[in-house]
């Protein structure tokens, strides 16, 4: 279940700022940005039942420190 979603369209997030906190098995679970971005889309609602794989944020990637290779 979808705790909070303290994020909306357009916020910016940095490497590990949370993104969404749910609940499971009476656990809470704070899932993370993996990378900075843009947040594209929040496709639950608090309150919200989830399943195993299904997208919960999308997010545009804004970081340029990767390499690129030839």
């Amino acid at each position: 279940m979808v705790i909070s979603a303290p994020v909306k369209p357009g916020d910016a997030v940095s490497n590990g700022d949370a993104v969404m906190v749910i609940e499971a098995m009476k656990m809470l679970h704070s899932l993370t940005a993996s990378g900075g971005g843009e947040v594209d889309r929040v496709w639950v609602d608090e309150g919200d039942a989830i399943e195993a794989g299904q997208i919960l944020v999308s997010f545009t990637k804004t970081d340029t420190n990767e390499e690129e290779s030839a």
